[in-house]
């Protein structure tokens, strides 16, 4: 029986409950689960083991990749640049990026863009890997690339992408890189174990991500033109995490580290208007902007309807982050997530190392998911 570490506040033992059984029947190895409110914890869960042998147990502290789950933190970077007054959402991205308004994306919007609407789902150019190491590299072929589809007439996902543009966007702004950013802005002032690029120094504390059983590759053969570029040119190893290469290098979109307890912690911030303890991290009006409808259709890379922020997950109908549709967040391949609840004031994070077969979202996330609402309501 794997042993449970942490605390779960009175009236929310049932989640224990679930995160035991996840181990025990639904396959996890290591993994951690946190739910704050006001700057407490209302759950704060971890147990299993970081390596796919079971030699290093997970630590409240462990440091998973969280794919797509990145997303949220290189989006909330931008949304601090808004706040601030360097930009705006509806500012033409060629205001500070003149490079990139050619082949009809002149008149994108960086909302449009962060909302995946650019038609840049992925590199036409055959890009290997190690190419996703230099953001100069890859900032300039997706500015010079023709879009998919018409700039601005529907979204799709932009799976690896979304975060060099995000992270481009940021650098113009503010001369740092996106990770430089997020450390000097959000990591250390708040103390968010959160990192878009792992320093050395934090090397001991990583989890070896394992791949799910079983799983098909992200790219298929009956999947359309703009599927096969974002989730195909370059595909993914689940296991590439495990290098330190892709663990240094900055991958906005796909490459972050960080704790369920961070995660919860700075989306606990967000659901409660950006302060907490008498310090400000960003506006409400600022979060309203990041948060608003830039985009709902049927995703054309996803395949099902999305509502889009500048970044952000919305919650169509309640069916990815709990009931109510004022919640918001971010996924990541194979079960990560980070969410804010303004409805119930609370940030959610889960990471974990075995991954699911799923791109986002698994069944073992989504079980502590409906065992917090369970508790809650």
């Amino acid at each position: 029986m794997t042993i449970i570490h942490g605390e779960v506040a009175p009236g929310f033992e049932n989640i224990r409950e679930v995160f035991e059984q996840s181990f025990e029947e639904g396959g996890e190895i290591g993994a951690s689960f946190s739910v704050a409110r006001d700057g407490e914890f209302l759950v704060d869960l971890w147990g299993g083991y970081a390596d796919r042998a079971r030699t290093k147990p997970w630590e409240r502290d462990t440091l998973p990749n969280v794919w797509s789950t990145t997303k949220g933190m290189a989006s909330l970077c931008c949304a601090l640049l808004v706040d601030r007054g360097l930009m705006s959402y509806t500012d033409k991205i060629t205001k500070i990026w003149p490079e990139f308004g050619v082949h009809g994306k002149d008149q994108l919007t960086i909302g449009q863009v962060l909302s995946h609407q650019a038609g840049l789902c992925g590199f036409v150019e055959e890009t290997p890997v190690n190419d996703l190491y230099d953001q100069n590299l890859v900032a300039d072929r997706l500015a010079n690339q023709k879009p998919i589809w018409e700039p601005g007439s529907r979204s799709g996902y932009h799976a690896i992408t979304h975060g060099f543009l995000a992270a481009e966007i940021a650098k113009r702004v503010t001369e740092k890189t996106i990770g430089a950013f997020f450390q000097d802005e959000i990591g250390d002032p708040w103390e968010i174990d959160f990192y878009i690029g792992l320093p050395e120094e934090e090397e001991h504390r990583i989890a070896e991500m394992i791949e799910a059983p079983n799983a098909e590759a992200l790219a298929g053969e009956d999947q359309n033109s703009s599927q096969k570029l974002a989730f195909g040119n370059p595909a993914p190893s689940p296991l590439l995490p495990n290098e330190r290469a892709w663990r240094a290098a900055e991958i906005p979109a796909a490459g972050g580290r960080g704790s369920a307890c961070a995660l919860a912690k700075i989306y606990d911030v967000l659901a409660n208007g950006g302060a907490q303890n008498n310090r400000r991290l960003i506006s409400e009006d600022a979060i309203a902007k990041m948060t608003a409808t830039q985009i709902q259709n049927e995703d054309a890379v996803l395949g099902f309807e999305m509502r889009w922020g500048a970044g952000f997950m919305g919650n169509p109908q309640g069916l990815l982050y709990g009931p109510n549709e004022e919640s918001y967040g971010h996924a990541g391949w194979g079960g990560s997530y980070g969410m804010a609840d303004p409805k119930t004031g609370i940030g959610v994070g889960y990471t974990m190392n075995q991954m699911a077969a799923e791109i986002a979202g698994s069944s073992r996330g989504m079980a502590l998911h409906g065992a917090t609402y369970a508790a809650l309501s």
